[in-house]
């Protein structure tokens, strides 16, 4: 066994995490391998049998389940042409007025966020059906391709999000109240992207020009229309509404939201064997992924947090000064820089473990701070060189769109993002009013 101090411990940890993420080895190999290593060396070949005892709690996690879930749900409904239905609602109502398209697309990727809880399904699938749409209309390619992808960046805060779950496995905290806290600073940041799309559009209409007259829809053709709308939203207010009132669990409620999504599937007349087949390979290879990425960094932090790390981070950041308020300002401006390099659930299983308790110990709500985790990660899916969406879009987007453009397109609304961050910091009741609300009532009930 070798000894070392907690402080170059943490410089030796963190600095091979990053430079064997830097040589492009997956994550979980990454922090499974450093967690085996500085076990056997600080501790001895018998303590690695603690990163085993790790594996066997995180299959006992009842939570988890609701993830796989939700991601089910969202995969089915992709599959069944949802986003096509809603989109063409959208355009009737919305394509007359300038950026109106645009503000379809943003209304839609917050629909899909309420049913399905990852960003990634609504950022392929506008990306599919919105982008050509949008650039044949003659909509400027970078304010169509920011749109689609800071949309649905709003996957992972508006509830039920597969991250929330994860997060409040990790800080014990209620999930219900973790989705509760999300709604209206996830409808926030809705609301900033299209104050944007218009306002921009209004004083450079040829951005995002409206449909010609001929072309639009008549108000008898409108209101057909909205009935593509009607069962995307009974499946939200059906799912989130079990959550909310406390009838079901998360997990619960996963599953009621999994055979929605199958009756829609079937309503559709999209479903069939080889759909829900490639529904369930696709939910198996992410659930597999998030999985090994969430054995391994517990593990890493187990290990780092047993050499007396927060006392580490805790006297550097009394030694700064700065207060309670200062210091949360630090650790979200931290996420901002990581999530240039990691996606949001790999911070979260790298930071988070150590960021808590110190939260904890300033006197913030877990809840709450969840919720600016996640709304400060959300330009993680955005931010170069490493961003989930940009990726998804490089592989959709036609090839006179290069990926600088794409880089360009997010710069607004990532500040737009930092902002929306800024008023919930301001204003706590943004997130913690709802929550409050809901289950002060329940509890009293």
């Amino acid at each position: 066994m070798i000894e070392m101090s907690p402080e170059l411990i943490t410089l030796a940890m963190f600095g091979s995490m990053m430079l064997l993420l830097l040589c492009g080895l997956p994550i979980a190999f990454a922090l499974g391998g450093l967690a085996v290593i500085f076990v056997a060396l600080l501790w001895g070949l018998p303590a690695v049998k603690m990163i085993a005892y790790s594996a066997i709690s995180i299959q006992n996690m009842y939570s988890l389940a609701c993830v796989v879930g939700f991601i089910f749900t969202g995969m089915i409904l992709q599959s069944a042409g949802i986003a096509d239905v809603m989109f063409d609602t959208m355009r009737t109502w919305a394509g007359g007025v300038r950026g109106g398209l645009a503000v379809g697309v943003v209304i839609i990727c917050a629909i899909f966020a309420a049913m399905v809880g990852i960003s990634g399904a609504a950022t392929v699938s506008m990306g599919i059906i919105a982008l050509p749409a949008m650039l044949k209309r003659g909509y400027d390619k970078e304010l169509a391709v920011g749109t689609i992808m800071a949309g649905g960046a709003l996957g992972i805060l508006i509830p039920p999000s597969a991250t929330f779950v994860l997060y409040g496995i990790i800080a014990r905290a209620s999930i219900g109240q973790l989705f509760a806290s999300g709604i209206f600073p996830g409808f926030l940041l809705a609301s900033l992207f299209i104050v944007y799309i218009l306002i921009r559009c209004h004083f450079q209409p040829h951005l995002g020009p409206g449909i010609p007259p001929e072309e639009r829809a008549s108000w008898k053709e409108k209101f057909i229309s909205l009935k593509g709308l009607v069962l995307p939203l009974l499946l939200v207010f059906l799912v989130m509404g079990l959550i909310l009132l406390g009838v079901t669990t998360p997990t619960e409620a996963s599953g009621v939201g999994s055979i929605g999504a199958l009756i829609v599937a079937a309503i559709h007349r999209r479903l069939n064997w080889g759909m829900l087949v490639e529904a369930l390979r696709t939910t198996l290879r992410l659930c597999g992924m998030i999985s090994w990425i969430f054995l391994a960094a517990l593990a890493f932090a187990k290990i780092y947090l047993g050499l007396g790390a927060v006392e580490v981070l805790g006297n550097i950041i009394t030694a700064v000064g700065l207060g309670p308020w200062g210091t949360l300002i630090i650790m979200l401006a931290s996420f901002l820089v990581i999530g240039c390099f990691l996606d949001d659930e790999a911070m979260l299983f790298i930071v988070a473990p150590l960021y808590i308790p110190l939260v904890i110990s300033l006197g913030f709500d877990v809840v709450f701070f969840g919720c600016l985790y996640l709304m400060s990660t959300q330009a993680a899916l955005l931010t170069p060189p490493f961003g989930y969406n940009i990726f998804y879009m490089k592989g959709i987007v036609p090839k006179n769109i290069t990926i600088l453009d794409i880089y360009k397109s997010v710069v607004p609304f990532v500040g737009l993002q930092i902002l929306g961050l800024a008023l919930v910091v301001r204003f706590p009741q943004i997130a913690m009013w709802l929550p409050k609300v809901l289950f002060t009532t329940l509890k009293g009930a």
